[in-house]
């Protein structure tokens, strides 16, 4: 059977609607690391997500968590523009202090990313954020929707560790994995198997 042949049997022939390119990877990625935030939510109350800690920290679980999801909601809203702000976070202090409401919130993210293909990450934006101290507008730079996404997970990750440093402060034990980079993970596990 040719190539051709074959694609549109596999298609289901005649008629067939055709098949979206599967989530990419970075997408599964962002999903799996909001889940992880979902997961340790699911373990809190109000009280200890929004519990600051004291020095050198002055922040809680919540500060946190709302940092990382504002970020992946300006990519979300930069789509249709393709233009991403950064600096145009709303910093919602609901999703702050109230779980139920973060918990809303991040899943509400899951669902949007849940549409996105290969396409979609393919796509050509810009991205606005104040990286100048003493500048008085964003940079402007040229990127794609990918690459963001990428950013937003390692924006999470890292955000994560500094929840794992809190968590021990105000007395949240957090999963055994958490905060860690996927590379990390890797590596550790390979220098524990030699």
């Amino acid at each position: 059977m040719s190539a051709a042949a074959m694609t549109f049997a596999q298609r289901g022939g005649i008629g067939a609607e055709p098949t979206a390119p599967q989530a990419p990877e970075l997408v599964e990625a962002a999903r799996d690391v909001l889940l992880q935030g979902l997961g340790l939510l699911f373990r809190l109350e109000d009280q200890k997500y929004a519990q600051k800690a004291g020095e050198p920290f002055q922040a809680s679980i919540g500060g946190h968590f709302r940092h990382v999801l504002e970020h992946f909601q300006c990519l979300l809203e930069g789509l249709p523009t393709g233009t991403v702000n950064y600096d145009a976070r709303r910093r919602n202090p609901r999703i702050e202090n109230e779980v139920t409401f973060a918990s809303i919130a991040a899943c509400d993210v899951m669902r949007a990313l849940k549409k996105w293909d290969a396409r979609t990450v393919e796509r050509a934006c810009k991205t606005a954020t104040s990286v100048a101290y003493h500048s008085e507008s964003p940079a402007l730079l040229e990127s794609n929707i990918g690459r963001e996404l990428a950013y937003c997970v390692a924006h999470a990750i890292h955000h994560y560790a500094i929840i794992r440093l809190i968590g021990s402060e105000v007395g949240v034990a957090v999963p055994k994995e958490f905060g860690y980079a996927p590379s990390t993970l890797k590596h550790k596990s390979s220098v524990s198997a030699d």
